[in-house]
């Protein structure tokens, strides 16, 4: 079956530029600005930040060409997709079930990604609250939160936790955007969302790591992030920037080969997945940039955790100046790049209810996006009504975690690397060699490096994370 707006014709981008942005904008989101700040700051740093992008470029790179590879051949959802290309290259059609994978991997992380997003909506709501009543006092320039102790300010988290209303409004409100999107279609809905919101979040990314370098200290950020101390480089170092390399650039989920899918006409694959890994590695960098100049200023310990952003920012803020609007901008920031890697999660399973089940759009958007916001109500009751639920409790790996960190922890650990490395056995042993030079554009020297990275370098580094994932012990 083709995927069709309802005109028998598929849907596509409208130019090379309108692709990038949206990719971008997959890959872009909460792994960046939250994750790969988190991560830097618990794991000492340069030699982590350094180790990421090695990865980045070594493993994620010939796996983004692979993706929109496999998506621009087949022209079909990825599940379609891969069956296409499979045909063309003399492989099983058997080979199509790791697309399935990733679709059901997407769906997942949907349902549990909406629910995080919730939490930026909510900061988003209280810095806007906090902005608005500076404006009406007069001092719009000043601090955030101000008169509210440290502890206050980072027990707003845990009442968002307790309160299982609250984070059902802002889930249903952050999913309800999403869904409106995506049923909307490529043009009018993705595209148009892409290139309206890409270039306001690299404007506010800029423009707050700016006023972090003038305001913070931006040296001693410097020093962290791009000195290395090779002593912390420990083997569960290189296992979590292994890990974050495939989560940033949103890989294993099918969601490139999903948008590759939707390239018309040529297009220079390698050039543009070098843009895709460049935009992402940038962001990435440059969200530490705009973080840790503001830890390092007021004192603050870099190695806070997944609380850095939702607790121990919202307090830096009350100190600098014009922390009320700039507080305000960095959620809405944050925001901004959720919802761009959300559509994204919501297109590739919406995008194989319209090839695989002959739904239309509407329909394939209401069913998984509807879907994905009923798991994620049972994400969100884990912090509270369902607090002692263990989903896999048999499972050592999960038996503390509570029902979003499992399903989180499960299509990080198991389903992600499982996706990216049976793409990178597909295309580097089983698809036909000439196809691929044909529609990647790659040769020479460069069609050899990346044809090595994809069919050795890949599956046995990929295959490392997926181990070790499982049996951390194995890492001591």
């Amino acid at each position: 079956m083709v995927a069709s707006t309802g005109s028998g014709e598929r849907e596509g981008w409208s130019s090379r530029s309108a692709f990038i942005l949206a990719a971008v904008g997959a890959a872009v989101g909460l792994g960046n600005v939250w994750r790969f700040p988190t991560l830097a700051g618990e794991s000492g740093g340069g030699a982590f930040v350094l180790f990421y992008v090695a990865c980045v470029f070594l493993l994620g790179l010939p796996l983004v060409i692979s993706e929109i590879f496999i998506g621009r051949t087949g022209q079909d959802d990825a599940v379609g997709s891969i069956r296409k290309v499979a045909k063309q290259s003399g492989a099983s059609g058997s080979w199509s079930l790791f697309g399935f994978l990733g679709v059901l991997a997407a769906f997942l992380i949907l349902s549990f990604y909406s629910v995080v997003a919730g939490w930026v909506l909510y900061y988003v709501g209280v810095m806007g609250a906090d902005f608005l009543g500076a404006i009406m006092a007069g001092d719009p320039f000043r601090g955030a939160l101000l008169g509210e102790s440290q502890e206050a300010v980072s027990g707003r988290m845990g009442e968002l936790f307790a309160n299982p209303m609250l984070l059902l409004s802002m889930h249903f409100a952050f999913m309800g955007l999403t869904l409106f999107i995506v049923a909307r279609g490529i043009g009018s809905g993705i595209e148009a969302a892409a290139t309206i919101l890409m270039p306001m979040f690299f404007v506010l990314l800029v423009g707050i790591t700016v006023y972090g370098a003038f305001v913070g200290d931006m040296t001693e950020a410097l020093a962290f992030l791009f000195t290395p101390d090779w002593s912390k480089l420990t083997p569960q170092v290189m296992n979590t920037a292994l890990g974050q390399a495939l989560f940033s650039l949103s890989l294993g989920v099918a969601g490139l080969i999903t948008y590759g899918s939707y390239i018309k006409g040529p297009s220079g694959l390698g050039s543009t997945s070098v843009t895709i890994a460049f935009a992402d590695t940038g962001v990435a960098l440059l969200s530490g940039l705009m973080i840790f100049p503001i830890v390092f200023a007021v004192g603050l310990d870099p190695a806070a955790g997944p609380t850095l952003v939702f607790q121990t920012l919202p307090f830096a803020f009350q100190t600098m100046p014009a922390g009320a609007l700039i507080g305000l901008l960095f959620f809405v920031l944050i925001l901004v790049a959720a919802v761009t890697s959300s559509i994204s999660l919501l297109e590739v399973p919406v995008a194989w209810g319209i090839g695989e089940m002959g739904w239309s759009r509407r329909t394939s958007s209401l069913v998984f996006g509807g879907g994905a916001f009923l798991i994620g109500i049972a994400c969100l009751l884990g912090y509270n009504v369902w607090s002692d639920v263990r989903l896999l409790g048999f499972w050592p790996l999960f038996a503390e975690t509570d029902i979003l960190d499992t399903v989180d922890g499960f299509t990080g650990k198991v389903m992600l690397p499982l996706g990216a490395f049976f793409t990178a056995i597909f295309v580097g042993w089983k698809a036909d060699r000439r196809l691929v030079k044909e529609m990647t554009g790659l040769s020479g020297v460069w069609l050899s490096l990346w044809r090595f990275l994809i069919a050795w370098l890949c599956p046995l580094a990929v295959g490392t994370i997926l181990i070790t994932g499982l049996f951390p012990q194995i890492l001591g």
